[in-house]
């Protein structure tokens, strides 16, 4: 197809809306794009399996999960960066230390290193999702792409100063992921590109939380949401409307791609 671009999703607060839903517009945006030739995918922070529903309604066969670090192509799996597991082991022997819990995520499944914590259910929650099921060993044995960790926001120092094979980002005021270090949604946007053999002037990313910051960046046509943080809003070539307010429609509209 030519003019054929890339165009990269964001879920939470970019596909969906505050109410974790999509948008009838959102979705009809979407759809058009797919039907115009162009490759269209999801670059998120959330599992596989988490939103599973979301890119079968939507068609969307390639997508990008854990912030980049498992990355699908067209149904086949091409980027795997999986936690390292002796630093992960560590971080669990400390984390139990000062009572933060911890969730353990691959491509399929999540578990918790504890019956149950307010700070899981609270935050997960968010998500509309319940509280994971108790297995600490479920890291053994098997590649884990991204952990959640739970503690309050000023004690980020203590993980960011004692870990650099991970990177600590922070989604919600009780958690944050642990991704491995210098891994990033960019990367992932990166590799597919470079699969397609296209540029950065052919990508279109859209977002709206910290995990974005690097992937607006990579692209001079970058989105960000009317509800988006500000520092994705400052790196961003265009600051659209809120998601509730036709927000992908608008951004598309306005870049002549719609």
């Amino acid at each position: 197809m030519k003019n054929r671009k890339m165009f990269f999703f964001d879920i939470d607060g970019t596909l969906l809306d505050h109410d974790k839903q999509l948008p009838a517009s959102t979705e009809a945006a979407v759809k058009q794009l797919i039907e115009k030739g162009h490759f269209v995918a999801i670059a998120t922070g959330r599992a596989p399996f988490m939103f599973k529903e979301l890119r079968e309604n939507l068609g969307i066969t390639s997508y990008l999960s854990f912030n980049g670090q498992y990355g699908v192509f067209e149904g086949e799996p091409i980027i795997k960066k999986p936690l390292d597991k002796d630093e992960l082991a560590r971080l669990t022997v400390e984390a139990t230390k000062r009572d933060h819990p911890l969730v353990y995520m691959n491509e399929r499944d999540m578990k918790a290193n504890i019956p149950y914590h307010p700070q899981i259910e609270t935050s997960i929650g968010t998500l509309h999702f319940e509280h994971p099921d108790y297995d600490p060993a479920f890291l053994e044995g098997r590649d884990i792409y991204q952990s959640l960790i739970f503690f309050a926001e000023d004690e980020d120092h203590f993980y960011i100063d004692n870990y650099e094979k991970f990177d600590f980002v922070r989604w919600h005021e009780y958690s944050s992921d642990v991704v491995p270090a210098g891994g990033s949604k960019a990367n992932g946007v990166e590799t597919m590109m470079n699969k397609l053999g296209m540029t950065k002037e052919d990508v279109y990313v859209f977002g709206d939380g910290p995990n974005d910051v690097e992937m607006i960046n990579f692209t001079p046509n970058s989105v960000a949401m009317g509800n988006g943080v500000d520092q994705v809003k400052k790196a961003a070539s265009f600051v659209t409307k809120d998601v509730s307010d036709e927000g992908i429609v608008y951004a598309l509209k306005h870049l002549g791609i719609l």
